[in-house]
């Protein structure tokens, strides 16, 4: 299933503009786009919701259609069942998260011991968590610790372009990956020189015109002997951006939303080719 991440809608809902969109608005612009997914990621109101706006949350998606989906960052355990607590609200099917958050850097050691101590909490509840690869973490390290725990309901969210700023390659990135992979966030990125042409930009690009192998990506998913794949019927690819500033705000979201839907479109040609 294609979806949109509320990164889709990065500048749009940030304060730089004069009307930031709302995370119904984005709910409700996700659904206009023909789509039945949206990942609420790193919005942090959403952790201080009452019931009541849960509850008015999880209608309008109903009332839309829209499967919920849920960010945050690190394993501290405290968050992560707060963010459970959300997903069963809001009968969301995966929380995505991370390895570090701010100055929470917790060893390889630590990290698993306070997976273990979370996740059969995820399987009791039948929701998925699963963290991202990045560049504060090698994804052999990550790999290592998703396979030590050992659950089904531990997975990986496959994010390529991250790991650049590491140097490792997304194509060894994907193949480490990708028998653990629940979630694929799909962004293009190119390198581009700097002004001046002293130093390299690492930035997104429109699907389809960077470095991001799109085709080998999916191959490797349907490849790979994976249990998320297995359970849910395939990955679900959710649509984010890198998308710069691009000096004024009228342009900048104008941009956003162009390539929001050029990137939709693009997902939706290749996965009926």
């Amino acid at each position: 299933m294609i979806g949109l991440s509320t990164y889709a809608y990065f500048w749009r809902m940030s304060d730089r503009v004069p009307a930031p969109m709302s995370l119904d608005d984005v709910l409700r612009d996700t659904a206009a786009q023909g789509l039945g997914l949206v990942q609420i990621c790193d919005h942090a109101p959403l952790a201080g919701y009452s019931d009541d706006q849960l509850v008015a949350l999880r209608g309008l998606a109903d009332e839309l259609g829209l499967t919920i989906e849920l960010g945050t960052r690190g394993t501290a355990p405290a968050v992560l069942r707060r963010y459970l607590e959300l997903a069963v609200a809001l009968r969301a099917p995966l929380v995505r998260s991370m390895w570090t958050a701010g100055d929470d850097r917790p060893d390889a050691a630590e990290t698993e011991r306070r997976l273990r101590e979370v996740v059969p909490e995820y399987e009791a509840a039948g929701v998925t968590l699963a963290l991202e690869t990045y560049e504060q973490v090698s994804s052999a390290d990550l790999v290592d610790v998703v396979r030590a725990v050992g659950s089904d309901r531990l997975g990986i969210v496959l994010d390529p372009a991250n790991t650049v700023a590491r140097l490792e390659h997304p194509d060894d990135v994907t193949a480490r990956c990708a028998p653990y992979v629940a979630n694929w966030h799909v962004k293009d990125f190119a390198f581009s020189r700097k002004d001046g042409w002293v130093g390299f930009a690492l930035t997104s690009t429109p699907l389809g015109e960077g470095l991001l192998d799109l085709d080998g990506i999916a191959a490797a998913l349907v490849a790979a002997d994976n249990p998320h794949v297995a359970r849910d019927g395939g990955v679900n690819q959710v649509v984010e951006h890198w998308l710069p500033w691009q000096d004024d705000p009228a342009t900048t979201t104008r941009l956003e939303a162009a390539w929001t839907t050029s990137t939709i479109d693009h997902l939706r040609r290749k996965n009926h080719d």
